[in-house]
């Protein structure tokens, strides 16, 4: 088995891999096994046709496309394994250029190689003052938040819909009079104002009465992930059944004691801005680390791939899916929701993929200019941190690492290092 590589235009690569055809020829014989239980021949029972019987049938390549499959995906791990000066950064479009008895069997892998930094200015370099005041508006935005989930709903009946309200309406929809597929719902909670449904929609509920039937007229946006609908008119018939709204508590020492460990409204206000300004010195730690790391970025030099960043795209919509597979959601339903689709959701992922992309390029490229190597003991502090999360006793922590899984952690803490560098030799302006 051998590889050899050609690099191509903007850090792309075709990486040519040439199998013998005796190891191609046992895969052969394991997509046959793979196959045979469902191959019917007059004259054998099903499972025990020869393979030389099949292939005089269908012909010699009968089990070349899963062979090929077979392996492909036996070697190609196996040759970047065997040369890690090549850095994959996506997934390889696959092309087989050879597959014939008695000879090596060959295909190519195009993919996209990662790409060298030229840092510019990395040390000292300038941003806009980040502020971590706490102001009274802003403990008192955050009560308000609390008076919010403290709210109680109380009944209406002597009044019509109104903003902010929270109804249970009836529905149907139609398009040119036709009732269409999933336009229909009855008793569907609705806050009035919450920009749940389709533009427009809300809106022509208010002023409706309990019981009286509203028709409401909208277009479907022309994006809509329904493309039967979108860009169409649509009318809704509706009733409303039950109109409720919101009662706040009064902001008073018994509320503090309610939402709170404190006695009296003071100590509770107090207790606010004190949490505010904690998570306000965090978040101002996070902005400026992205503030300084976008300045970096801009002043460094690097040829990204288009593969690349569709790889990291991919990747960041699976981590999504799998966040909202934990919330019992999965992401077609999300798309119902929000009306996209899997094409619109990436152009909206892709800007994030980039610039994460070039975040991790130009700290690597710190720790290689700075030489930054975490120590052991750097190691073991992260370990400890990890118990800690976990509750999980050190040692039990460390048996669950090997070789790599610690390579790994340490180009992590690495690359923490590296921020910690460039944000300490900052200057905020």
């Amino acid at each position: 088995m051998s590889m050899q590589v050609e690099k191509l235009e903007k850090n792309m690569a075709k990486l040519t891999i040439e199998v013998a055809f005796e190891e191609f020829e046992k895969n052969v014989t394991t997509a046959y096994n793979n196959q045979k239980g469902k191959i019917s021949i007059p004259g054998f029972r099903k499972g025990k046709v020869p393979r030389q019987m099949i292939e005089k049938m269908y012909g010699k390549e009968v089990f070349y496309d899963e062979a090929a499959e077979i392996t492909v995906n036996a070697t190609y791990g196996q040759e970047l394994e065997a040369n890690k000066e090549i850095e994959v950064v996506s997934r390889p479009q696959i092309e087989v250029t050879q597959c014939e008895a008695g000879k090596p069997f060959i295909y190519t892998a195009t993919v996209a190689l990662k790409p060298e930094v030229e840092l510019g200015k990395y040390k000292g370099v300038k941003i806009d003052k980040v502020e971590t005041e706490v102001t009274d508006e802003d403990v008192n935005n955050e009560i308000e938040k609390e008076r919010e989930r403290n709210a109680r709903t109380i009944p209406v009946e002597d009044r019509p819909v109104k903003d902010g309200d929270i109804t249970s309406i009836d529905f149907e929809g139609f398009v040119d009079g036709v009732a269409f597929e999933g336009g229909k719902g009855e008793n569907y909670p609705l806050t009035i104002g919450s920009g749940a449904f389709i533009p427009g929609f809300e809106e022509q509920l208010v002023g409706a009465k309990i019981g009286e039937d509203v028709e409401v007229n909208v277009t479907f946006p022309e994006d809509y992930q329904a493309e039967n609908l979108a860009g169409k008119a649509a009318v809704f018939k509706c009733k409303v059944n039950e109109i409720k709204e919101k009662e706040l508590p009064e902001l008073d020492d018994e509320f503090a004691s309610e939402v709170s460990e404190f006695d009296t409204l003071d100590e509770y206000k107090a207790d606010v801005k004190k949490n505010l300004a904690e998570k306000k010195e965090a978040d101002a730690k996070n902005e400026k680390e992205d503030k300084v790391i976008e300045a970096i970025i801009a002043d460094a030099k690097m040829e990204i791939p288009d593969a690349m960043v569709d790889y990291e795209t991919e990747n960041m919509v699976n981590d999504y899916g799998m966040r909202l597979r934990q919330q019992g959601l999965s992401l077609e339903q999300y798309f119902m929701f929000t009306g996209m689709d899997m094409d619109s959701f990436k152009a909206q992922m892709k800007p994030g993929a980039l610039k994460r992309i070039q975040s991790t390029l130009c700290l690597e490229a710190v720790v290689k200019a700075e030489d930054i190597k975490p120590t052991e003991e750097d190691y073991e502090k992260e370990l400890q941190k990890m118990a800690e999360n976990y509750k999980m006793e050190l040692d039990k922590v460390k048996a669950t690492f090997g070789d790599y899984e610690k390579e790994q952690i340490m180009k992590d803490i690495a690359m923490q290092q590296a921020i910690e560098f460039v944000v300490s030799n900052a200057k905020e302006k």
